[in-house]
């Protein structure tokens, strides 16, 4: 028996949703893919110039060209859609004094995830696409555009976890489901890790976790995707002088919780999106799922003494 479809907004169809998303997906890709090698980028998208032409250099480029290729795509395929659009781009202006977007449904849109990796040339960055329903996502897109991976997760309902379907498509459009690991102790389990935003407040609250090894992955998507293939078994954020944002996390957070996995406050709070700041902070679980009682349990205790009187 198949999993529930999500619930859409009225007059938009899940077949017909899908078949927009694809090929916005890998024209995304094809749009960063040109700018990370510095080719003419394809839609008539203007060439990169660097800070000494006068331009923004090709991330700038990146962004707007992707942000405006997704915006315009959706706002094309479903001009009467009661959906309100908001990006990584867009969020300056839209996100005013704190008060969250009136709109139930809402597309929450991080053109180009992992700045540092495409300047880098690693490869391992993403875009991410969420729909959202009041504050819960109930579908997410993740596209990896180098291995040529595009991820969909979909949710029965904003309160649905567990209750969806996920998987992995190539440009073929051949399906591939989700591996997550067989792995449950704590001690097995592989953490991907980003090669940045590392303290010694995090690093602490690794070594009180006891885990297994460690991966380094760019981008949330791309550390969920790998959680997705079964190549490690959890990630965690954890805000200090700066938070990810609801772009970061939104997208992720539905493929995980659709392909069975598990995303959280370390206390089990939900993630909640459009509450009109957009940022995610605290201390964030995302993992397969068998352990993930456990690694919050121990999550909490370690902050308790790591940093008394931080909100989780």
């Amino acid at each position: 028996m198949m999993p529930p479809s999500p619930a859409l907004p009225p007059g938009v169809s899940l077949d017909t949703l899908l078949a927009v998303l694809r090929p916005l997906a890998w024209g995304a890709a094809d749009i960063l893919r040109a700018y990370g090698r510095g080719v003419a980028p394809p839609y008539g998208f203007p060439a990169a110039l660097s800070v000494d032409d006068g331009g923004e250099g090709p991330v700038s480029a990146a962004d707007l060209a992707v942000n405006q290729w997704l915006l315009e795509g959706l706002r094309q395929a479903f001009p009467q859609a009661a959906w309100a659009l908001l990006s990584e781009e867009t969020a300056a202006d839209q996100l005013r004094n704190g008060s969250p977007l009136q709109s139930e449904w809402l597309w929450i849109l991080d053109p180009l995830d992992g700045t540092k990796d495409f300047l880098a040339g690693s490869g391992e960055y993403a875009v991410h696409l969420a729909l959202v329903q009041g504050q819960r996502p109930v579908l997410g897109v993740v596209l990896l555009p180098e291995p040529e991976e595009l991820w969909f997760g979909l949710l029965a309902g904003p309160e649905s976890a567990g209750l969806g379907q996920a998987w992995r498509e190539n440009r073929a459009g051949e399906r591939f489901p989700p591996c997550l690991s067989p792995r449950r102790d704590c001690t097995e389990l592989v953490l991907v890790a980003s090669r940045n935003h590392r303290d010694q407040r995090l690093e602490a609250l690794l070594q009180a976790l006891e885990l297994g090894a460690t991966r380094a992955v760019g981008s949330v998507g791309g550390k969920v995707a790998a959680i997705l293939r079964g190549e490690a078994d959890l990630y965690l954020s954890l805000s200090g002088k700066s938070a990810p944002k609801d772009w970061d996390m939104a997208a992720p957070e539905a493929v995980l919780l659709a392909a069975g996995g598990a995303f959280c406050h370390a206390d089990g709070g939900p993630l909640l999106y459009n509450t009109g700041h957009g940022l995610q902070a605290g201390c964030l679980i995302a993992s397969h799922g068998p352990a993930h009682a456990e690694l919050c349990r121990r999550a909490l205790g370690a902050l308790a003494s790591i940093d008394p009187g931080f909100v989780v």
